[in-house]
């Protein structure tokens, strides 16, 4: 089989090396993928929203099935477009994908359908947004209303922080139009918890749970980013909570969204808070999440391939989906000053004993270099731009079962 996988960041990586698992793929293709990511695929220099390119090379190699993974494409309609000339797809239509797409429409839709999240108010004018501020409880949380790179979210400790986060948004355009429409909600407290969750619309299949960290640089002295490591399992998240998300949470979403016209088929993501009067969902994601992808998949003992299929063609419920009973972490390192001003193009090897455990992201490929007689044992070089996944300096995650 020829797969095609949309992306080009750890979480990409470590999709295509689980998916080289199964037997019967021939070919990888990633576009565009990064350096890391070429020890294991063929990347090609597509990027991840230029649907009309991503179709016409699909088309032109004869790919059997493709994997859209970041969620601009999957907003802006690319497992439609894939669909319509006939390649199955794994991840939402862009109907479906609203769920992260819009955080207006998913907290309307879990209030529709009582499913427990924050109290909040939407607005789409600025100056009704600051004068409901005035009498609001500190603190609180503003979000944008569309995607922001996972950087649309202020939790405002101050009315005065409050003010600011929402004139930003609306009316300075921090995040464009993404920023055009705001929710502002209740602040919770309680431990955070990601599940990531197989569904073909009508079966959901939660994967193992997982805990991030946000806050860059060593004992936490940095900003909070999108996330700088996970664990997985996450300790909070207990068998009978679990069986509590799934009844009150995970099906009536599944249902609400098929009720709604907008059936999900792909990865949903469940970010939850475990509050004292309960788990509520603090967002949906419309994918997998980065970091959480890099330990989760690891752990994950059925075939990817098999599962990813049997959400595209509706077998959810018939199909074996395990993960081992271990634990994995990622580490994160990244750039000084990251996720703000930061340096690129440092050199990083990634050694040959490190090469089935390292994610890559926002790397160039340098060079080959073969150290010795042994061509399988040549160490990677990459020159990196962002943020590297991998253990060594300049940043890079790295997992361990």
């Amino acid at each position: 089989m020829k797969l095609l996988v949309v992306g080009g960041g750890g979480r990409e990586h470590a999709i295509i090396k689980k998916l080289k698992e199964n037997p019967e793929v021939e070919k990888i293709f990633a576009l565009p993928g990064n350096g890391g990511i070429a020890a294991d695929a063929e990347c090609v220099p597509i990027g991840a929203k230029d649907i009309p390119a991503i179709v016409a090379f699909a088309l032109e190699q004869q790919v059997d099935y493709a994997v859209v993974a970041p969620d601009d494409p999957l907003v802006l309609g690319a497992v439609d477009a894939l669909n319509e000339k006939g390649i199955p797809c794994f991840g939402p239509t862009a109907a479906a994908a609203q769920i992260e797409g819009s955080k207006v429409f998913a907290k309307d839709l879990m209030k529709k359908y009582g499913i427990p999240t924050a109290a909040y108010e939407s607005f789409d004018d600025a100056a009704a947004a600051l004068c409901y501020l005035e009498t609001a409880e500190m603190p609180i949380v503003v979000k944008a209303d569309g995607l922001a790179l996972g950087k649309g979210v202020i939790i405002a400790q101050t009315r005065e922080e409050a003010r600011q986060a929402v004139i930003s948004m609306m009316e300075e355009s921090m995040f464009g139009q993404s920023g055009s429409r705001v929710v502002i909600e209740e602040f919770l407290t309680g431990p955070e918890v990601s599940v990531l969750s197989f569904t073909d619309g009508e079966t959901v299949v939660p994967m193992v749970s997982s805990m991030d960290h946000k806050r860059a640089r060593d004992n936490d002295e940095g900003l909070n980013t999108g996330g700088m490591g996970t664990v997985a399992p996450n300790p909070y998240y207990t068998e009978a909570i679990a069986a509590q998300c799934m009844e009150e949470i995970f099906l009536p979403t599944i249902r609400a969204m098929k009720t709604e016209g907008r059936p999900f088929q792909g990865c949903l993501y469940f970010g939850l808070m475990l509050t004292p009067k309960g788990p509520k969902v603090i967002e949906y994601n419309c994918r997998f999440g980065d970091p959480e992808t890099q330990v989760v998949l690891p752990l994950l003992e059925s075939d990817l391939l098999t599962v990813m299929r049997a959400t595209t063609e509706g077998t959810l419920a018939q199909t074996e989906v395990k993960f081992s009973d271990k634990s994995a972490c990622c580490v994160i390192l990244a750039s000084d000053g990251y996720p703000q001003k930061y340096q690129s193009g440092f050199e990083m090897t990634i050694a040959p004993e490190a090469l089935p455990h390292a994610f890559v992201a926002g790397a160039k490929l340098a060079e080959w270099r073969i150290p010795c007689p042994r061509p399988s044992r040549r160490p990677i070089h990459l020159r990196a731009w962002c943020i590297l996944k991998t253990p060594t300096a300049a940043g890079t995650s790295a997992h361990g079962p």
